[in-house]
């Protein structure tokens, strides 16, 4: 009692029958002691069968030397000389090497004679490891003796050239160390050794084993590697009941450092997909300055747990093969609508027109760059000449090919337009619905997009369409998003600005105009066009209103103005009063026009514009025009040959642009619309020509392709509902939600009115009427709107509409919360312009990074447009563009027929080496759910609106609710309705869930 305890701590209790940091406890006090030692005794025994345990001196911060001896048990024993073990995590080893470094010759000797002496004095027989501990003095405590051929004596057989396996079996077969040869004045150590164990362990999850199968398993090679492996192949399964050691790698060179380097290589090399395994964490302990240049201890992994930290694995080629196999076995995603006739087969022809033209004079880019918007406007208003923008990169495939064009196919025809259209008012290629469509559709990244085409044409003006207050959205935003929108876009390469409003609201519109004007871009406002000026009988937008808002726009800092005929309603007698009245009350003013074919009369309006004093018009390359696109640019370039306004544009070079054009639209075949001709009941429906091939395609989605015609009539119908519009994006999403809604519910003009406070009209419809755009020209149409609001307030206030501009009594987004927030959730790939995205579209930015995490980069932005959109047909070989000078050839090899579990196995081969893939074939095992019908005699049947997704359920069985109570959101492409309580009281029946698609009439909720 009373006396320095006898043990003397720390100690370190270890399992006598095991190893592999199982059954290990360090002791810090003498308190501490039973408890550990029990803990300790129970993993052993677990683990080994056999709880036994021993106890021996801790050391902190020690060396773990090993040396490897072999004994014939006549006493005669020789070392392989020492092996390094310090690195390790939880006393289990994870990089040896052979032999050790930093050791004074006087340690090491030291070390080679007690074990030798040791191992001698036993007559130990076959192969033993002598284990030590070695402090920071250089003392050398002894630990034990390992009686089997360890994991790491690869290291020691490469440097000693001693086969430590054969000769324990020769040893114990009767031979003694003589008769092998083995005396230690003939054991020699060159060079250096070092391995690793690669298992299937997650770093990132306390090295929690990892189960599954494996899909790749591709092992390094090379001079200095050696391979000792274990369960690992392609198809083979990893089960939780087995060491999770995949395989050793074993690296030899004449200098540590090298051999480190040949790991490193061997490890970047070593391809394992379909289970977790350690390789980022061995790859960050052999990179670390400490371990390649310093003498480390047992305690360098807890010292440093950024390694730990795990390294990306970019997975390129199995992720594109997972794509390709998922849309060859199952078909195109359904939301892409890829539903038109197949892919061309003939790939698109990218013309050569040599490299970029010598120009003495500035283009137009270079004066707004160096000299500023102003400078822009003057230059473009002292041009004699029609100056042309070639809408063909957004507005011309919006219109046509519900802006499926992907960035790949504009980059091929990017240098060749620069050559061609080097003298164009602009190119516009942003913006507008393409911002949307290509993360929520093409899986892409708008701001990429930008930044790869600046890139290929430096000199010509970008042009992108700014939808106000609503920046690049459907809704209003608060004023600071909008404000960092222009100011990112305008750093990011665009350069003139069409800020419009969908209802000519000049609040909305001053704020996307002062927002760009901030950001020194150049702000071109657009006044839309709706009506007919030249018919004294439309005398609502005559040409007093438009010369008044032209007035207004110019005072707000306008540089240029545009005239926005997003339906195709400006007559050639029409464009030139418009054109001409503006051009004589504003001889300075730059004016572009910009216009759809719809009816046909596109080209004759826009010479007719010219004409009339117009700057500069739209067009579309003659394979992209035409119909609900813009007019054709071949045939006004003709048309003003030789005149005055002749646009410079060579037909030649035109012709070959277009003929890639041509090409590549076979390849949008899925997304044609079916359109054949143009259509003039344009002037009486006056559906905007982006948003009638979109309307098109939505009807058949909805199942109300036979009703098309009752469509576009009941679009003017709802135009009238809504107060005689201007209709475009997002006001025009309003008139063809309701105007759908209204056939799909066969409702008349006068039901809706009449109805109206019972109706459950589309979300986008509520919101028109509450003020979420802003006030139309001529004010809500009434008793309608207070029908429709009636009781519905916007939430976080006690309003049910908004008086002025929305945006304006919101909070500003924290850019930098935001950022973090997106960090946490994603990791650290999210830039700047990641956090643009996301405060623009939220749920689309969530779900464009999960597509992007499931199937790569790579997939959605290099794979051939044909293979994107309909996968491979068998035997057929494709070429995939990863990185700058690697390319993936691809070759689909074969798809077997289901199996029970629905699975196909998909077979390429990948640059030369075959690949497998599983994919579960949908049309398996599927069963139609036939739901009941609601009752229309029953006023607590709730029934769906129209064939669409349930989006999310608001109520439980039990609840009780009231008379205009959220019940259920349904969505029908982007259009949300939120269906609500008829009347009240308690909900008896959900009969969906979120997710489940459902058609009109089935029952959704029964409320008693």
């Amino acid at each position: 009692g009373g006396g320095e305890d006898p043990i003397g701590y720390p100690v370190i209790i270890k399992a006598a029958m095991g190893g592999g940091g199982r059954g290990m406890r360090v002791v810090e006090k003498s308190e501490d002691l039973e408890e550990m030692f029990g803990l300790a005794s129970g993993e052993a025994l677990t683990a080994f069968g056999d709880g036994r345990c021993f106890i021996e001196r801790f050391v902190k911060n020690p060396r773990h030397i090993e040396v490897q001896c072999l004994g014939d048990g006549t006493g005669a024993v020789v070392h392989l000389f020492d092996r390094d073990c310090s690195v390790q995590r939880r006393h289990q080893k994870v990089v040896e090497c052979a032999p050790s470094t930093g050791l004074t010759e006087e340690t090491r000797n030291a070390l080679f004679d007690d074990s030798v002496r040791l191992l001698s004095s036993a007559k130990y027989k076959n192969a033993g490891t002598v284990e030590f501990l070695v402090d920071e003095q250089g003392r050398h405590y002894f630990i034990e003796v390992n009686p089997r051929v360890q994991v790491e004596h690869t290291v020691t057989e490469e440097v000693t050239g001693v086969d430590v396996v054969q000769s324990q079996i020769k040893i114990a077969s009767g031979a003694t160390l003589a008769e092998l040869g083995l005396t230690q004045d003939k054991i020699t150590c060159s060079g250096h050794a070092m391995q690793v164990r690669v298992t299937t362990e997650d770093p990132t999850d306390d090295f929690r084993p990892d189960t599954g199968t494996i899909d790749v398993f591709r092992m390094p090679a090379g001079m200095g590697i050696r391979l000792d492996d274990g369960p690992g192949f392609p198809g083979a399964k990893i089960t939780p009941h087995y060491d999770s050691l995949l395989v050793k790698i074993t690296a030899k060179a004449a200098e540590r450092k090298q051999a480190a380097k040949k790991l490193q290589r061997a490890l970047k090399e070593f391809r394992v997909r379909g289970v977790t395994t350690n390789k980022s964490f061995l790859l960050n302990v052999l990179e670390h300055d400490e371990f390649l240049n310093k003498t480390v201890t047992t305690s360098f992994i807890g010292e440093n747990p950024d390694l730990l930290a795990p390294s990306t694995s970019k997975d390129r080629a199995q992720k594109i093969l997972k794509y390709i196999a998922e849309v060859t076995v199952n078909g195109p995603e359904p939301a892409l609508g890829a539903t038109g006739a197949p892919c061309s087969t003939v790939d698109p022809i990218v013309p050569n027109l040599g490299p970029n033209k010598l120009n003495t004079n500035k283009s137009l880019r270079q004066i707004y760059t160096s000299d500023g918007p102003e400078a822009f406007a003057r230059a473009v208003r002292n041009k004699k000449s029609l100056l042309l923008t070639d809408t063909t990169w957004r507005d011309a495939h919006q219109s046509l090919l519900a802006t499926r064009v992907r960035t790949t196919d504009l980059l091929k025809i990017a240098q060749p337009t620069s050559v061609a259209f080097e003298d164009a008012y602009s190119l516009e290629c942003w913006g507008g619905a393409t911002f949307d469509v290509s993360m929520r559709f093409l899986r892409e990244c708008p701001w990429d997009r930008l930044a790869l085409l600046r890139e290929k044409v430096p000199d010509i003006p970008f042009q992108m369409l700014l939808r106000g207050a609503n920046a690049v959205g459907y809704t209003a935003y608060p004023d600071n998003a909008v404000h960092e929108f222009c100011e990112m876009a305008q750093k990011g390469g665009m350069d003139v600005f069409r800020v419009f409003d969908s209802l000519n609201y000049v609040e909305n519109m001053r704020l996307g105009i002062e927002a760009v004007g901030a950001a020194g871009g150049i702000v071109e406002s657009a006044i839309s066009y709706t009506g007919d000026v030249s018919n004294p009988d439309k005398g609502l937008y005559d040409l007093e209103y438009y010369l008044k808002l032209t007035e207004e726009l110019k005072g707000l800092g306008t540089h240029v103005l545009c005239i926005k005929d997003m339906a195709g309603l400006l007559k050639p007698k029409a464009a030139t009063m418009l054109v001409g009245a503006i051009r004589t009350e504003h001889p300075d003013l730059p004016i572009h026009v910009h216009t759809h074919d719809t009816a046909g009369t596109g080209v004759a309006s826009m010479i007719a514009c010219a004409e009339a004093g117009a700057d500069a018009v739209d067009s579309a390359v003659d394979g992209m025009s035409g119909m609900t696109s813009q007019p054709s640019m071949g045939a006004i370039v003709a048309a003003l040959q030789g005149t005055e306004l002749d646009t410079g544009v060579d037909l030649e070079e035109l012709s070959e642009i277009n003929t890639y054009w041509e090409g590549v639209r076979g390849l949008y075949r899925p997304f044609e619309s079916g359109q054949m001709s143009g259509s003039s009941d344009v002037y009486v429906n006056e559906i905007p020509g982006g948003q009638y091939t979109n309307m098109l395609y939505q009807s058949k989605q909805l199942g109300l392709e036979a009703e098309w015609s009752d469509v576009k009539r009941s679009y003017a119908a709802a135009n009238r509902l809504c107060g005689d519009i201007p209709k475009v994006t997002p006001s025009s999403k309003v008139v063809g939600d309701l105007a759908q809604f209204m056939v799909a519910n066969s409702l008349s003009e006068r039901d809706v009115i009449e109805q109206a406070e019972t109706l459950n009209f589309p979300t986008s419809v509520v919101e028109y009427f509450q003020g979420y755009l802003g006030i139309p020209p001529h004010g809500f149409p009434e008793p309608l709107r207070s029908k429709i609001i009636k009781g519905r307030t916007i939430p976080g206030s006690s309003n049910t509409s908004f008086s002025g501009r929305p945006g304006a009594e919101m909070s500003p987004i924290d850019f930098a919360s935001t950022k973090s927030t997106l960090t946490e959730k994603w990791g650290p790939i999210i830039r700047d312009c990641d956090v643009m995205s996301s405060v623009m579209y939220p749920s689309v930015f969530d779900d464009w990074l999960l597509k992007r995490k499931e199937f790569g980069k790579s997939a959605v932005s290099n794979l051939p447009t044909r293979n994107f959109i309909q996968g491979m047909s068998r035997d057929e070989e494709i070429v995939v563009p990863v990185a700058d000078g690697l390319d993936l050839t691809v070759k689909l090899l074969q798809i077997s027929p289901p199996g029970d579990d629905g699975m196909c196995t998909v077979d390429f081969e990948l640059n030369g080496s075959q690949r497998r893939i599983k994919v579960k074939d949908s049309t398996v095992e599927s069963k139609v759910i036939t739901r009941a019908k609601a009752e229309e005699s029953i006023i607590g049947h709730v029934g769906a609106s129209m064939q669409s997704v349930v989006v999310e359920t608001r109520v439980r069985s039990g609840d009780e609710v009231k008379k205009g109570d959220p019940l259920v959101v349904l969505s029908a492409m982007k259009m949300e309705t939120l269906v609500t309580a008829p009347c009240d009281g308690v909900v008896k029946e959900v009969s969906v869930t979120d997710g489940d698609g459902v058609k009109q009439g089935d029952l959704l909720v029964v409320i008693e």
